[in-house]
């Protein structure tokens, strides 16, 4: 929990930060808060001294097909005979075993049987590790 209270927190101050900017105008000056932001969020990851609780975590998201199965759960299709509909995720026996790790790590949970979901704790998590990932190959 303490990595989504810190995530949440980089993430309200980067849209202060963001919003402060576009309300001054300016590239300049949002480039100079940008780079004050990740300043200030290197010093906090230089304090968080062990980083191997997460690893599962993340891990879990190194594999494709997991990945497939959390963006067709976030676009509805959130039980087993809805997601073995999509090709390339494999047998149900197959997407029961990505679904199962994906649980055991925190990104999904069965808020009533069968149905699977992201817990809300861990959506803006998903959100930003994606959203950097992307930024990262975009330039």
């Amino acid at each position: 929990m303490a990595v989504d209270n810190r995530l949440a927190e980089l993430e309200r101050r980067i849209a202060a930060l963001e919003s402060a900017a576009d309300a001054r105008g300016g590239a300049r000056r949002r480039t100079s808060a940008g780079q004050a932001e990740a300043t200030r969020a290197l010093s906090e990851l230089r304090a968080w001294n062990d980083w191997s609780d997460v690893a599962p975590a993340l891990a879990a998201l190194g594999n494709s097909v997991r990945l497939t199965l959390l963006r067709e759960i976030v676009r509805g299709r959130a039980t087993v005979s809805a997601l073995s509909q999509v090709d390339g995720l494999g047998t149900s026996g197959q997407i029961y075993h990505h679904l199962r790790h994906l649980t055991a790590e925190g990104w999904l949970h069965t808020p009533t049987r069968g149905t699977f979901a992201i817990p809300p704790h861990r959506v803006t998590a998903l959100q930003a590790i994606l959203a950097a990932l992307e930024a990262d190959q975009t330039g």
